[in-house]
């Protein structure tokens, strides 16, 4: 893990704010959504990118009951 020197306070709301140069290197936007890991005593933030409920392919996919799944999955399921 890399350190950045980056320290921000939690504010009263249990916020903290990602500084603009980090959001810019890891292309993060205004309304991404972000997922939330722990690990240890770390927690791991990733922008988070939907997928296929099956294989985890983010490329190709189509929704089908409010779920994603790649076409891929979808001819092994046909056939």
């Amino acid at each position: 893990m890399k350190a950045t020197g980056i320290i921000r306070k939690v504010d009263d709301l249990g916020r903290i704010v990602l500084p603009q140069e980090l959001r810019s290197k890891l292309e993060i936007k205004k309304r991404d959504s972000l997922e939330i890991f722990v690990e240890n005593d770390f927690i791991i933030l990733r922008k988070y990118v939907p997928a296929c409920i099956f294989c985890g392919s983010s490329s190709d996919t189509v929704e089908y009951r409010g779920k994603l799944v790649c076409k891929k999955c979808i001819s092994k399921l046909k056939g």
